[in-house]
């Protein structure tokens, strides 16, 4: 899937003498913790804060830190960028947090609330267009005021106040979880068919994938492509086998949607020729 990008974002990155005022809040607040990664970290000045403090801090940023993170961490930072990212690269980056933030870890989020309309305008100081827009998280908001607002993030399998019944509503705490978006998420099944048997499930409770809406359903396939990348680094399949039961006649058992992403390997059936056909047999 190919997302859309803004070829100007990394002008939007400031320049500062101190660190921002979201990372001395929760500097002060204790929340900080563990190996930690500053995702979207411009110049880098609250990476250098966090060194001085002889915290274990590593900066990531597309364009003046672009070594992609290999490690998995504690305590990610997320601070003004998702105001200036079209909404596919919003969920993009939200699916990297996730993916790399560990099972009982925590992200940070800070988004301006001092933007009135949504769209592009002229930086200016280097006098491109850049974008900028409004952005609301359903995460738990930890600090508000007219200019600012912080979200502590952590995944979906690790909530400890959900008391849904429904197992996709609240899938259990041992299931390793890949990524997540505001809409859905993805785990590895905890019953597979075959090895990085992937299911990508919509946050909200309908049974029948047909009446989600079109945004739940653009963002399951968006998640969807994410994952795949990753199950085939990590498990080196020969192929795919993508699908959905809808209904008990289908084979449903749980009346709340899910995509299945199966990866297949050679000789793992004894014909697999056939195409779609082959299931009923």
């Amino acid at each position: 899937m190919t997302v859309l990008h803004n070829l100007h974002t990394h002008l939007t990155a400031k320049e500062r003498n101190t660190p921002s005022l979201p990372m001395r809040i929760l500097h002060e607040r204790g929340l900080i913790q563990g190996k930690i990664l500053d995702f979207g970290c411009g110049f880098g000045k609250d990476v250098d804060f966090l060194h001085q403090q002889g915290f274990d801090v590593q900066g990531f940023d597309p364009y003046y830190f672009p070594r992609y993170p290999t490690e998995t961490f504690d305590t990610i930072l997320c601070f003004y960028v998702l105001n200036v990212l079209f909404p596919e690269e919003q969920n993009q980056v939200l699916m990297q947090i996730s993916s790399l933030l560990k099972p009982t870890g925590r992200a940070y989020f800070a988004v301006r609330r001092d933007i009135q309309k949504d769209g592009f305008r002229t930086h200016q100081v280097h006098g491109k267009p850049t974008y900028q827009c409004f952005v609301k998280l359903p995460y738990t908001s930890i600090f508000l005021n007219e200019n600012t607002e912080f979200y502590e993030y952590k995944h979906i399998n690790q909530a400890t106040d959900n008391q849904s019944k429904c197992p996709f509503c609240k899938p259990a705490a041992r299931l390793h979880l890949l990524a997540e978006t505001p809409l859905s998420y993805a785990v590895l099944d905890g019953y597979p068919v075959a090895k990085g048997h992937t299911l990508i499930v919509p946050k909200r409770h309908v049974a029948d994938y047909f009446e989600l809406t079109f945004e739940e359903q653009k963002d399951l396939v968006q998640l969807s492509a994410f994952v795949q990348k990753r199950i085939k680094a990590d498990f080196q399949p020969d192929g795919f086998t993508t699908g959905m039961n809808i209904g008990k006649s289908a084979g449903q058992k749980f009346p709340h949607a899910s995509l299945h992403l199966i990866p297949r390997y050679t000789g793992d059936c004894k014909n697999p020729s056939g195409g779609i056909r082959a299931i009923l047999r």
